[in-house]
């Protein structure tokens, strides 16, 4: 990630989309999260801006680990993972509502 920084005496930043690229996502993606203020970043002139120890700080975030505590690493799964509901219980089956304007113009 070459920033292409002007005055060598300052630490270099990194685009959005430089940070895309490295994350493999989309650059609104990380613009979003820099909005909600759940990655680091600098706010200048030019938009969001990303230096090393920010880009690091990403990576750290980003990172899941597998629960040592109470599985094998056979069952290890994401920890963003939605746990099921237990087999067995009731079957609730879902209808669709009518669209608004539907129902408005009624």
């Amino acid at each position: 990630m070459n920033s292409g920084q002007k005055n060598p005496a300052l630490p270099p930043t990194y685009s959005p989309a430089q940070i895309a690229e490295a994350l493999d996502c989309s650059e609104w993606w990380v613009k979003e999260q820099a909005r909600r203020r759940r990655i680091p970043f600098i706010r200048s002139g030019r938009g969001y801006r990303f230096t090393k120890d920010h880009v690091e700080e990403i990576f750290h975030i980003l990172e899941e680990r597998p629960d040592q505590g109470n599985v094998s690493a056979a069952q290890v799964t994401s920890s963003r993972r939605r746990s099921q509901a237990p087999l067995g219980g009731p079957v609730i089956p879902l209808r669709a509502r009518r669209p608004r304007r539907a129902r408005d113009a009624a």
